[in-house]
């Protein structure tokens, strides 16, 4: 071969390794860079949540004041500034509003092409306001004692609480995704439970479509997420339909498409006892049977366990992921954790719980 062919041949094998190592780079670029810094601010963030040792703390409060001023020093304090009267109501809407700022601030720090997931996950408080109000108005209680002060639509929701008609909530609601079900609850196509299921199925609907939108690292953890949540949402609702008795057919409308769980065996046994152990043989199996003899009698211990499974979950994909969505979605849950966890307490101390029986309570919370 002559020296000019050969040299010609080197030539195009170094470009073409030349330009794989820069699409590589790039791709690494492009994955994980992005993640540094808000990632760095998340860990620093989570530093700052509160340890069992500060919950016993606020637990000793005795008065509402007292709790209000312990959290001064916290990342609550500008969320606090407000309260006057020291009642849960108004504690309440200072601790949701926090909750609301950490949503907005993750929107605000995360790379633009995952942080519309965020948006779309504060509509889930949305979809919990509207159908409270809703509920709350057919059942002729005050609405406005189930609004929580956040999501995107609140004001929309705090006109729907102050309704005088269900046609007004109608009006309110025009424009919005959630004006069809709403139409359809009014001309009694569907009924309350299927309302609320229509909301909570259009969100998931529009969380998984946006997760399976994306690419690689990003997709596989925000796809998990998003399944975890449906599965958890359709657990409850199967069990809880088997504990009042409903048939298979009334429950599949209430069921949500996308979870991971095959479900139709468990429509169809007897009670709920035998519900739990069909759940035996699912991934869900290991954290029903630690609970299971709870759950039988309270069916909110095994919602806080599916939360907790959620929750370590997101921190195992977090170690595995480290730059990556895994950061801030771990840090929601455990910012939503620490919220139940406020408001259980202040609703203890209002109550005149003692102490020691608070730390009890509000550690069976989250």
């Amino acid at each position: 071969m002559e020296a000019g062919a050969v040299s010609g041949i080197l030539n195009t094998t170094l470009a073409v390794v030349f330009v794989w190592v820069g699409y590589k780079t790039a791709r690494i670029v492009w994955k994980y860079t992005p993640y540094s810094y808000p990632n760095a601010r998340i860990k620093a963030m989570e530093a700052k949540l509160l340890t069992e040792q500060r919950f016993n703390e606020l637990a000793e409060s005795r008065t509402l004041q007292n709790f209000v001023v312990s959290l001064e020093d916290t990342d609550y304090k500008d969320y606090l500034t407000d309260v006057s009267s020291y009642t849960v109501e108004e504690i309440e809407r200072a601790l949701e509003k926090a909750l609301a700022g950490t949503y907005e601030l993750m929107i605000k720090i995360l790379p633009k092409r995952v942080s519309p997931f965020f948006r779309f996950m504060l509509e889930e408080w949305d979809v919990r306001n509207i159908a409270s109000v809703v509920k709350a108005k057919f059942a002729g209680e005050v609405a406005g004692d189930y609004v929580m002060e956040i999501g995107p639509m609140l004001p929309k929701v705090k006109a729907m609480a102050e309704a005088k008609t269900m046609e007004e909530i109608l009006v309110i609601l025009e424009g919005t995704p959630y004006e069809e079900p709403y139409q359809r609850l009014l001309l009694g196509e569907i009924s309350l439970q299927e309302f609320e299921t229509e909301l909570y199925r259009m969100h998931y609907g529009k969380l998984l479509r946006y997760a399976l939108s994306r690419k690689d690292d990003e997709r596989v953890i925000l796809e998990e997420f998003v399944r975890l949540k449906i599965d958890k949402t359709n657990i409850l609702t199967v069990l809880r339909a088997k504990s009042a008795g409903m048939t298979a057919e009334e429950i599949r409308p209430l069921i949500i498409p996308g979870g991971s769980v095959k479900l139709d065996p468990l429509l169809h046994v007897d009670d709920l006892s035998m519900a739990l152990a069909e759940l035996d043989s699912t991934k869900y199996g290991k954290v029903i049977r630690d609970v299971r003899e709870e759950v039988e009698r309270d069916l909110s211990v095994l919602e806080r366990a599916l939360e907790r499974h959620i929750l370590e979950r997101m921190n195992e994909l977090n170690r595995f992921y480290p730059l990556s969505v895994a950061a801030p979605l771990s840090y929601i849950l455990q910012r939503e954790r620490e919220l139940r966890k406020l408001r259980a307490i202040a609703k203890l101390i209002e109550d005149g719980v003692h102490p020691d029986r608070i730390k009890e309570l509000a550690g069976d919370v989250a």
